[in-house]
């Protein structure tokens, strides 16, 4: 990775409040004078991110009958379609934040493959975002845990989004898909350079206020990242 170039990527599954946490983050670099830039995937007006939205609307047909590896294709290929551009702003020494990167394709298409092939499917996945593709590499992922129930009614919650024309998409509206992904991202977050921040009031049964997981994704990022000055 370029010098001075950052990345971080905000992971979570649906609901998990990765948006929020994003503009926060922004606001608080803005005020300190660190030059960066704010990204989203999938972008869906892209070539790649029209096909993912008619994944999601369940065009290809319904969650079961996608096979894993086509979905987890269209995902990549609108990062690669994105590519030029992440490299132009670390090469500039930009920090660029991510709401969702590679993680969620690994998290949520590994959950539809049965248990005894997720480690391969795992492997080939990122051989074909980092390796083929040559995506850039994370400096620091920061997974927002969330149980899959509680993401699910915060998805509920949402306003009208221009991808989708139903109130949660295929992957939103499948609980048990949710549960899944969420434990494949909990194994991804032993990884290094993963931070977990924990969502969950003390109760278990609600979140955090925005502004209290903000304190710790500042905490996480801040040895490496904010503490950093720079021009836009």
């Amino acid at each position: 990775m370029p010098a001075g170039g950052k990345f971080i990527a905000f992971e979570g599954i649906d609901g998990s409040g990765k948006r929020t946490q994003l503009e926060l983050l922004s606001k608080e670099l803005r005020r300190r004078g660190v030059a960066h830039v704010c990204v989203s995937f999938p972008k869906y007006e892209g070539f790649f991110g029209r096909m993912v939205a008619q994944y999601l609307n369940g065009d290809f047909g319904k969650l079961r009958e996608v096979d894993p590896h086509f979905s987890a294709l269209l995902y990549a290929g609108d990062r690669l379609e994105h590519k030029a551009e992440l490299e132009k702003h670390l090469a500039a020494g930009r920090t660029v934040i991510a709401d969702r990167y590679v993680g969620s394709n690994l998290a949520h298409q590994t959950a539809r493959i049965p248990a005894n092939g997720q480690n391969k499917f795992l492997a080939w996945l990122e051989e074909l975002e980092y390796g083929v593709y040559g995506l850039p590499r994370e400096s620091l992922v920061i997974y927002l845990r969330v149980s899959a129930e509680k993401a699910q009614k915060m998805v509920g919650m949402k306003g009208t989004r221009k991808y989708t024309r139903k109130r949660r998409d295929i992957q939103e509206a499948n609980l048990k898909h949710l549960k899944a992904a969420a434990r494949i991202y909990d194994l991804l977050a032993r990884r290094r350079k993963w931070i977990v921040v924990d969502c969950a009031d003390k109760s278990g049964t609600g979140l955090l206020a925005p502004e209290v997981i903000h304190r710790r994704v500042l905490a996480a990022v801040e040895p490496g990242v904010v503490r950093g000055r720079g021009k836009r």
